[in-house]
């Protein structure tokens, strides 16, 4: 009689216990910047949970007691006074945070998520205990890239409740404006695509110079390069309306582009500052013309530029992956 003895290999851990330990190592390992995002993110929604549920009507009653939608001139329409006060300090409050979370990142994910960890050898520990390179980046930035998505993601949507609120009661006579930087990244898909650039950028600042310090002004810089390079760019990135008028610059209500006058060729020459009947006819001016987009043109506008700062994100993210790979072969 012969004994077969099976031998049972050992079981290979499973790859989702795997992740799942990654997800709880980075949470702990960063829980001081996780208390920080949780905080800025009840800060800047109860700011504007405020605006919407009571700012924004008692500022309207008081602008409605003063009389200036009816075009009186009052103390009051100086928006001076208490709650006009109270409304533009808790706007800008919940506004500017929006607009500080992709800076914030880039230094974070620059500093403290990649710079720090290899500068200490933290992350070169990681990578003996079963955890391959590449896991180990793609947990540091998953994570946080969805509590970013998140945060900002719900703060977009109560900036945009606000904003809908306020132009229901003030309409034309309100004095925001769509197409002002900070409001248009705060109303649309750009603050969830800017947060995830400051992330990808800050860790690709870390990979390259693997120093905490070096890392942050690196991807600061960078980002803000960026960012002022995509503002730039903004206007034209949709085609643009056009008006034109014989005497004078026409008026418009939105993003202005450009403005200029027109000559009896046809031809669009920039503004000449020649507002006077002499100089309209030396120069051969025969009307004025002004490129905008109106504010029909604002999800056109933000979600091309969306595609784009999603696009640069994909690819420093691969710049990062790659850098990884090359050093860790």
């Amino acid at each position: 009689m012969t004994t077969t003895t099976a031998l049972t290999a050992p079981a290979r851990p499973r790859r989702t216990g795997a992740v799942r330990g990654l997800v709880r190592a980075t949470l702990r390992l960063h829980r001081s910047a996780l208390w920080f995002w949780l905080m800025l993110v009840t800060v800047a929604a109860g700011a504007l949970l405020w605006l919407y549920g009571y700012a924004l009507d008692a500022a309207f009653a008081e602008f409605t007691r003063a009389g200036c939608h009816e075009g009186g001139v009052r103390r009051a329409c100086e928006y001076s006074v208490s709650d006009f006060h109270s409304l533009g300090t808790t706007e800008a409050v919940g506004r500017n945070l929006i607009g500080l979370v992709p800076l914030l990142t880039a230094v974070w994910a620059g500093g403290a998520l990649i710079g720090r960890e290899l500068e200490k050898g933290t992350a070169q520990l990681a990578w003996t205990q079963s955890v391959s390179p590449a896991r180990w980046l793609a947990a540091q930035l998953a994570v946080p890239a969805a509590l970013l998505v998140t945060g900002t993601g719900l703060l977009t949507l109560l900036h945009r409740l606000m904003w809908d609120k306020h132009a229901a009661l003030w309409g034309s006579m309100g004095t925001w404006e769509w197409q002002q930087s900070s409001y248009y990244t705060a109303n649309g898909t750009l603050s969830p695509a800017y947060a995830l650039l400051g992330l990808a950028v800050g860790a690709l600042a870390g990979m390259v110079v693997r120093r905490s310090l070096a890392a942050v002004g690196i991807a600061a810089v960078s980002l803000m390069t960026l960012m002022s390079v995509l503002g730039d760019l903004r206007p034209h990135l949709w085609p643009v309306e056009t008006v034109t008028r014989r005497a004078g610059y026409p008026q418009v209500t939105g993003m202005v582009v450009r403005d200029g006058v027109i000559t009896s060729t046809g031809s669009r020459v920039p503004d000449p500052y020649c507002n006077y009947t002499e100089c309209r006819a030396t120069r051969d001016v025969v009307g004025y013309f002004r490129d905008y987009h109106p504010a029909s043109h604002f999800w056109p506008l933000q979600l091309v530029e969306t595609g784009i700062v999603l696009a640069l994100a994909a690819a420093a993210t691969a710049a990062a992956f790659w850098l990884l790979r090359r050093r860790t072969v």
